[in-house]
């Protein structure tokens, strides 16, 4: 199977292009993030199965925007259901910060959650579980949290378990020149001081629920330099390759590919 992440990016201004590359591609599963409610529309007439979600709304001072976390599957999608996330109220420190970045089309985010689908594999009796996960940009216990949370929704693990599949925008930032914001978020010091310490945490917190990251080091988000993007795979796959794309098509995110066995 080949697995797709992207980011497509809420202000996507190549929304014809980003189109097209979806559905020129190759792929077994797709999991988008950011996806434009007009876009998710689009999606719809393509010739897959597909199930969509809630990923956030938006607060502008215009208006409420709303975000779709989308999985198309070339195979039968048996169940689907959504993840609630946690309400999280900014610092006064995050809320002064959050307000001067809305030039830069920050906003407020309410309503998050997840998305996960149980997919039937191909000639097997078995399906998978593939969660699309968008972790909030504020700061790693926040983080930390949402993932923790869409995990419980994770089958049971080990030999006998149903395998899983976790895409998405995790958010982690790992670089010096972009872990103050996690202070600037409400973080602590040691979160944005350091910069390698949530990497560090949610690798071991990756193990622990028996998924690998075969992306791990590669930067699929060039402004923070960073692995934003990943593709969780369960120890039963097989990893055969594993890239991220370079042509971004209007996003600020790499899209990031898998293929397994």
């Amino acid at each position: 199977m080949t697995i797709y992440s992207w980011n497509l990016l809420f202000r996507n201004r190549e929304l014809d292009r980003a189109f097209e590359f979806i559905s020129r591609a190759d792929f077994d599963i797709f999991c988008l993030q950011e996806v434009p409610e007009a876009f998710l529309a689009r999606l719809q007439t393509l010739p897959y199965h597909l199930t969509s979600g809630t990923s956030l709304d938006r607060v502008f001072r215009s208006g409420v925007v709303r975000d779709y976390l989308v999985i198309l599957s070339r195979y039968p999608i048996e169940r689907q259901g959504a993840i609630p996330f946690p309400d999280n109220a900014l610092s006064f420190r995050g809320r002064i910060f959050n307000r001067l970045m809305f030039p830069f089309h920050f906003s407020e985010a309410r309503n998050r959650g997840g998305l996960y689908a149980d997919i039937c594999l191909p000639d097997t009796q078995s399906t998978v579980r593939v969660f699309n996960l968008h972790l909030t940009r504020t700061q790693p216990a926040w983080r930390l949290r949402e993932f923790e949370r869409a995990m419980i929704e994770r089958p049971e693990r080990g030999p006998s378990g149903r395998p899983a599949i976790v895409c998405g925008d995790f958010n982690i930032l790992e670089k010096p020149h972009i872990t103050p914001l996690n202070w600037l978020f409400g973080g602590t010091l040691r979160d944005a001081l350091l910069y390698r310490r949530e990497r560090t945490a949610i690798e071991k917190r990756f193990v622990e629920y028996e998924l690998v990251n075969p992306l791990y080091g590669g930067i699929t988000h060039p402004l923070s330099q960073s692995q934003l993007d990943h593709i969780l795979v369960s120890h039963s796959f097989f990893i055969k390759k594993a890239g991220v794309l370079p042509d971004r098509v209007g996003s600020d995110h790499h899209p990031i590919r898998v293929e397994i066995s």
